[in-house]
């Protein structure tokens, strides 16, 4: 009788089933039914050789191979259904990146026409420039295809080759605008006082100089640029929702998504708590700087989040520490995008604070998507709160938003970083390290002067696991 490969598992798993009787093992008796083997019954020997072990008759090996069969072709249906799932899940990812990476492409190749060009000045040529790399920059890695699809499909060489293409259109464009500004700097030279970017916080005596890691005008501000010199580039927009995050949200009763009605007389009352606190709420970068804190403050790391950061696999810290800080600048960049009457720039914020997929600052590898309490609350926590605060905006004005978050941050974050009491938190947290135990310590604070510009700068530059250590020493309570 042949046995076929998929019913080997299963006839092993009951031969093996229990102890053989003596007579089984003595090849007198059927192993899986006890019947005696005679001449209406034979034995069909199942090992370890033809003439030693256990054996089985055909009746009941015929009924294993039988339900090994139908296993085997429900396991092959169930594979094929959750290929079907899989590839239809990443289908409109895979569609969106590709949105994505044309317009960068588009952009770039715009860029370079207009670099080529005498119709804009150099120095606009150079933000153009900027732009267009930090478009590229918030390109997300390639969605990575299921592994039902085969890597050489058709559907992922084009994701490979789109992102060629658009390599080959960034080199283009910076050799077009690195052309046109050399020439410019030995013709005319630099002006003496080189104009800002908006995007830009820029220190207290500022020489005017930056490098691009100082310079974020987001994903899309490339395209705006643009269309100011009467070149449309579409915008794809935000991406989908992974199904994980969509199935959650979905689960949302209409109860669970009314949300408040905005606050009225901030701008009364406001100031006077600002003041109090010594903020001036005149002061429109302070102000919008304490608006950044509260917004991150009240969006993200009220709420929801203790409950991920207590969790097995939750982030420590200083993970939430240089997210905090990354998410601060985010935050403030997009609060100043929404001044011209846009508060659903916004939105650009809420993507990055609640996304699960997106590893957070400081060389951490933590993302929402690697824990394992459910995440669906902080989603709609940080959607939630957003919306609040571009409500205000829309019914009683930018300046409104600003006031109601900064009061916020008055409140219950006056020494976080953005605010007017951290460098004061820094030069007493500074104070107690240098005389701490530091052999142990990350070897970002080895330089104590190094320490002190960064957490005064850009406390995630000293990267997640030294925020780590200086919080276990408590050096910011």
């Amino acid at each position: 009788m042949h046995i076929p490969a998929y019913a080997h598992d299963t006839i092993r798993a009951a031969v093996l089933a229990g102890v053989p009787t003596s007579r089984q093992a003595g090849g007198l008796e059927c192993r899986l039914c006890s019947r005696p083997f005679g001449p209406d019954l034979a034995a069909i020997p199942l090992g370890p050789t033809p003439t030693a072990g256990l054996s089985g008759c055909r009746p009941c090996l015929s009924r294993l191979i039988t339900r090994a069969r139908r296993d085997r072709d429900a396991a092959l249906t169930h594979d094929a259904e959750r290929a079907r799932a899989e590839f239809a899940a990443w289908t409109p990812v895979r569609e969106h990146h590709l949105a994505r990476l044309d317009s960068v492409r588009q952009a770039a190749e715009a860029v370079a026409g207009l670099a080529r060009g005498d119709e804009i000045e150099a120095l606009r040529v150079a933000w153009l420039l900027i732009s267009l790399e930090s478009a590229y920059t918030w390109v997300p890695d390639t969605p990575e295809a299921p592994a039902s699809v085969d890597p050489g499909d058709p559907d992922v060489s084009e994701l490979k080759d789109e992102a060629f293409r658009l390599d080959l259109a960034m080199i283009t464009a910076r050799e077009a605008v690195a052309e046109r500004l050399a020439y410019h700097l030995v013709n005319e030279a630099q002006p003496d006082e080189p104009e800002m970017c908006g995007e830009l916080e820029c220190p207290e005596g500022c020489s005017g100089r930056h490098d691009s890691s100082e310079i974020d005008c987001g994903p899309d501000a490339v395209f705006e640029d643009l269309a100011e010199h009467e070149i449309i580039v579409e915008d794809p927009g935000p991406g989908p929702l992974s199904p994980r995050l969509a199935a959650l949200l979905g689960k949302a009763g209409p109860a669970e998504q009314e949300r408040s009605s905005p606050l009225t007389g901030i701008e009364e009352h406001a100031p006077a708590v600002l003041a109090h606190c010594g903020i001036d709420a005149d002061d429109i970068d302070v102000l919008v700087s304490a608006a950044a804190v509260g917004l991150v403050d009240d969006a993200w790391r009220e709420g929801p989040l203790d409950a991920i950061h207590a969790a097995d696999g939750g982030p420590s810290d200083g993970e939430i520490f240089a997210q905090s800080v990354d998410l601060y600048r985010r935050a403030r960049a997009a609060l100043v995008a929404a001044r011209d009457d846009r508060p659903e720039k916004l939105l650009a914020f809420a993507a990055v604070a609640s996304d699960v997929d997106l590893p957070w600052a400081g060389g951490s590898r933590f993302a929402l998507r690697t824990v394992q309490e459910d995440v669906t609350e902080f989603v709609r926590h940080v959607d939630n709160r957003v919306w609040f605060t571009s409500e205000v905006m829309r019914e009683q004005g930018w300046r409104a938003g600003l006031l109601h978050r900064a009061v916020s941050a008055a409140v219950k974050a006056p020494d976080h970083f953005g605010m007017p009491g951290w460098p004061d938190t820094v030069g007493s947290a500074m104070e107690r390290l240098a005389v701490l135990d530091r052999s142990g310590a990350p070897e970002s604070l080895a330089d104590l002067v190094a320490a002190e510009t960064a957490l005064l700068e850009a406390p995630d530059r000293l990267g997640a696991d030294a925020l780590d250590w200086l919080c276990r020493q408590g050096l910011f309570c």
